[in-house]
């Protein structure tokens, strides 16, 4: 949330497909997601630039060659997913936040850049040993902000919100917590079944 209120043209874009799709009447639910590229492009990104867990741990199985070296079986491979996801070698200014970089314009692009980015996209970690909620974390990411962009705007004091990290644990946090006031945008009314 914070890098969308930083990013006012991005709030508006999501909005705007937001009522295109959903429309005024309803909150978003979870079956409009599919139908929303540019808030899963957003959701996308956020976890890109601010993964859940920075740095997790591979045990081997077997010996093999890495970058020209042999690493013996049972060795624990530390992967540093952030700095990963930030690596200019692999991504374009790597620390701007741009959904934009998500969306492609034709099906057979999309699956080209799905395989081509599996590997430098890491914020659940990677195959096998990847996080089984993954799924479950777009969808509640994708209907959370969803609803807090489509029910509020939001004020803060100053122009941006400083996005200062800092580490605590094993967790990247904000250096100087998001404080931030919902105004009410009185869409959409929800009545109780």
């Amino acid at each position: 949330m914070a890098e969308i209120i930083n990013n006012p043209s991005t709030m508006e874009r999501i909005r705007e497909e937001i009522d295109s799709v959903v429309g005024k009447s309803r909150l978003i639910q979870e079956t409009d997601l599919p139908n929303l590229p540019y808030l899963q492009a957003v959701v996308k990104e956020g976890l890109r630039m601010y993964p859940p867990i920075p740095v997790f741990g591979r045990r081997l199985q077997e010996g093999c060659v890495m970058g020209g070296f042999y690493v013996p079986e049972k060795t624990t491979l530390v992967v540093n997913g952030y700095a990963v996801m930030r690596d200019s070698d692999y991504w374009e200014y790597p620390d701007d936040f741009k959904p934009e970089r998500f969306l492609s314009s034709s099906r057979s692009e999309q699956e080209d850049a799905t395989k081509e980015k599996v590997l430098k996209y890491l914020p659940f970690g990677s195959g096998r040993r990847g996080c089984p909620g993954t799924n479950l974390a777009y969808i509640l990411l994708g209907t959370a902000i969803g609803m807090m962009i489509q029910c509020f705007d939001w004020k803060i004091e100053g122009d941006k919100v400083n996005m200062e990290e800092t580490l605590s644990g094993m967790v990247l946090t904000m250096a100087h917590p998001l404080k931030c006031t919902p105004i009410p945008r009185g869409l959409p009314i929800i009545k109780d079944p």
